[in-house]
């Protein structure tokens, strides 16, 4: 039985990808997540759980033993857009560049067989590359083996083009000396495979005035050079990196020509646009990530659109975590037959 720990655990998206592929062979023994609303998902999906809070105010010693840690480190200082402050951001008197420093600390007092992590795809080039060396340097030099790539969750299933960078270091005296990562199944999927059924809340539909707000502000930044503004997906197409903040939502809007209520149930200006142009709806989100239909929340919209933009692709999680398990069975196979002979 492996146990592992789940560090910036989020609402839970690694740890469900490692459960999926590791089964009844994985065991979760701590905890630690410092956002309470991201917690409140947490507990609510993983019932009895415990959660500990700030990482960096955690001694170490006080971990149960584990030999698998997953860490999907804040990745605010290395993101393309951001400020990318890097090892200098500090955010809330805390630096959300050096928390990784927090996984190599955990980590190097454990010695566990594997350290996972997931990030953005920016992390390999922020301060021309420095920064990444800096972090690979560290796992180095606490004895592991790091192999790394950049994955897109649209070759694994589900209808989004997120590039994220992912770490799989093996301890040294484990490691192999390839470590392939999956391929994905390049099944193609498309935004209407991931739909709600209709008809959509009137509240996910824009108003007029919104609508009108938002081509004057892409019209605004086209005639100034830039790309920024409102992008309506195809149907048939995949959405972009769902993010949480800025205009994330906006990034994803669709028209859905379905029957829907054209009866506001919020406090909005003039009336519901007659084109049918609407945002993506929560649950919508959460199959972009991979996260299943019986996936609970009890929070407002707003909170979960920054979970899930937040969160990772549980099926991208869980593909890596297969070629991870095969490395770790391989060892194990090798042990009985070395203590057999």
């Amino acid at each position: 039985m492996h146990k592992s720990i789940d560090l910036f655990a989020g609402i839970g998206g690694i740890r469900r990808g490692f459960d999926n592929a590791f089964k009844d062979d994985i065991e979760t023994t701590f905890v630690s997540e410092w956002d309470e609303p991201a917690q409140r998902t947490y507990k609510l999906n993983y019932p009895g759980t415990e959660i500990a809070g700030d990482i960096t105010q955690i001694d170490e010693r006080d971990i149960p033993e584990f030999d698998i840690c997953l860490a999907g480190f804040p990745c605010q200082a290395f993101s393309m857009a951001g400020k990318h402050g890097g090892f200098e951001d500090d955010y809330k008197g805390r630096c959300r560049g050096t928390l990784f420093q927090d996984v190599v600390r955990i980590c190097d007092y454990h010695k566990p067989k594997v350290i996972f992590c997931e990030n953005v795809k920016g992390l390999t080039i922020h301060d021309r590359g420095r920064t990444f060396k800096v972090i690979k340097g560290a796992f180095e030099e606490i004895g592991y083996t790091v192999f790394h790539q950049i994955l897109n969750s649209k070759d694994f299933g589900v209808p989004q083009n997120r590039e994220r960078i992912y770490l799989v270091c093996f301890r040294n005296d484990i490691a192999p000396k390839e470590f392939h990562f999956p391929e994905g199944d390049k099944k193609e999927v498309c935004i209407r495979d991931i739909l709600d059924d209709a008809p959509i809340p009137s509240k996910y539909y824009l108003s007029d005035v919104y609508v009108n707000t938002l081509r004057a502000h892409k019209a605004r930044h086209e005639a100034a050079g830039h790309g920024f503004g409102y992008v309506i997906r195809e149907l048939d197409g995949i959405a972009g990196t769902i993010v949480c903040g800025g205009m994330g939502r906006e990034g994803n809007l669709l028209i859905d020509h379905r029957e829907h209520s054209m009866i506001p149930t919020t406090h909005i200006k003039g009336h519901i646009n007659t084109e049918d142009i609407r945002k993506m709806t929560p649950r919508e989100w959460a199959r972009l990530q991979g996260f299943p239909d019986d996936f609970k929340w009890d929070l407002a919209d707003t909170h979960m659109y920054k979970q899930f933009g937040n969160s990772v692709t549980v099926n991208v999680i869980e593909a890596i975590a297969q070629k991870i398990k095969e490395v770790l069975d391989e060892r194990e196979e090798e042990k009985h037959e070395t203590v057999g002979q």
